[in-house]
């Protein structure tokens, strides 16, 4: 099927859906900036994920940039992305027109996507020119651009060199989950991973099935009652076989069952250090950390990087995808403007500033070009390889139930196990979009 730009009609059954679910809860919002002198030009609102002060930034620059035309305010969503999926639902079905720019995680697209203002084929065609694949991806539905591609995030391996090169590994090749499993095994030391019941678990189950060349989702757009899940595969089982090793043998460590991804960087920092699978972030707060005295600067010297392990060595990984994408709400009074708006803020240039000031990736690879992103950055060109091999999470309309139906089954990784956890899992899940069980 062809990919196309711009945005065709939508199932309404996914407007009633969401609309019945959520147009009948009461909407509040507080504007983070203040009042300010009257203004003849429209202001448009961007609800923004909480970061480092750099989307703030570039809507005060945008704002310049528009001589006059028009004025961008920032509102803040709330920390959690469950939180932001459901702020942004209740108001985009009660149809709130101060959403004129949103930033959007990608699973959340399918299910927002009818309430969103299509994407002009002009924007689209400018603003998706050069977008790494594995984010171009993220920012559709049903082969349609519904979303413009902001930042991206992936993760990557960090290890120990010392543990690396006591394990005879090769690590500018690719290695698999076996071969660092085996050695931090062989040297009692502990793998960093996210094993809690959180949105971390989907990332990581749906990462090994897609690396093992499966899919958690096999027909996406189909109704609920009819979807068909792909956990019960080869793939499937594989992953299983896995996270429930990694937990049965305590590779994660005594907090793997609840750990998240702040968790595995202090773990990684210690003796037990060795191989983990985390996003960007963890460069910068390394850095910091030996900055502040708590790190030894030995530790730092002996951290590499590499792609997100492989299942199988002949079988390409397939990174786990994150970032942001901005979207315009359908209601809003200046549509127009809003995506004048976007295409000053995804620019390559800003990406890059947003990547040096708030350690986001960009999604457009003209942004890599600038050298201060290796300077402060030497592993830009890995996080740039992995966003383009990065696989989305299932794009679905039903992308809650699925997710939460994996973080509780297969959480704690201990409990994890090849011949029973997949069909379990797939089961409930199933059940749970039938109507038949609740999450």
């Amino acid at each position: 099927m062809s990919t196309q730009i711009g945005k065709g009609p939508r199932a309404h059954s996914r407007g009633r859906r969401l609309a019945a679910t959520i147009g009948s809860l009461v909407i509040s919002a507080t504007l983070l900036t203040g009042c300010g002198p009257e203004r003849s030009a429209p202001t448009l609102t961007w609800y923004i994920n909480p970061d480092a002060g750099g989307q703030a930034e570039l809507a005060k620059r945008c704002t310049e940039a528009a001589n006059g035309d028009y004025f961008i305010e920032t509102s803040l969503l709330p920390r959690d992305a469950a939180a932001q999926r459901e702020q942004l639902a209740r108001r985009l079905a009660a149809g709130d027109n101060s959403l004129d720019i949103m930033s959007i995680d990608p699973p959340f697209i399918p299910e927002l996507s009818l309430f969103l203002e299509p994407v002009p084929e002009d924007v689209a065609e400018r603003t998706t020119e050069n977008t790494l694949e594995g984010a171009l991806a993220g920012a559709m539905w049903q082969d349609e651009l519904v979303t413009v591609p902001f930042w991206a995030n992936t993760q990557i391996l960090w290890y120990r060199e010392s543990v690396a090169e006591a394990a005879n590994l090769d690590m500018s090749q690719p290695v698999t989950w076996d071969q660092i499993m085996e050695a931090a095994e062989n040297q009692n030391k502990d793998l960093g991973v996210q094993g809690g019941a959180a949105e971390s678990m989907t990332v990581w189950v749906n990462a090994l099935i897609e690396s093992a060349g499966g899919e958690i989702l096999r027909n996406p757009g189909a109704p609920a009652d009819q979807l068909e899940l792909g956990l019960t595969s080869e793939a499937g089982r594989e992953t299983a076989r896995i996270i429930g090793t990694i937990g049965d043998k305590g590779l994660g460590g005594p907090g793997l069952a609840t750990s998240n991804e702040n968790d595995s960087l202090t773990g990684f920092q210690t003796d037990d250090g060795s191989f983990m699978v985390n996003y960007p972030f963890v460069w910068p707060a390394l850095n910091a950390a030996v900055e502040a005295g708590t790190l030894e600067q030995s530790v730092l010297d002996d951290v590499g990087w590499a792609l997100y392990p492989r299942v199988s060595e002949d079988q390409p990984t397939a990174p786990p995808l994150g970032g942001i994408n901005l979207g315009v709400g359908a209601e809003s009074d200046h549509p127009e403007l809003a995506y004048d708006a976007i295409e000053c803020i995804v620019q390559p240039e800003y990406q890059t500033y947003y990547f040096l000031t708030n350690g986001n990736p960009p999604s457009n690879s003209e942004a890599y070009e600038d050298p201060r992103i290796e300077e402060e950055f030497p592993m830009a060109s890995t996080i740039r390889e992995s966003l383009e091999l990065a696989a989305p999470r299932p794009q679905t309309e039903y992308y809650n139930e699925i997710s939460s139906g994996i973080q509780q089954e297969w959480s704690p990784p201990a409990s994890v196990e090849p011949n029973v956890t997949p069909e379990e899992s797939e089961e409930f899940i199933l059940a749970v979009l039938r109507g038949e069980k609740l999450l």
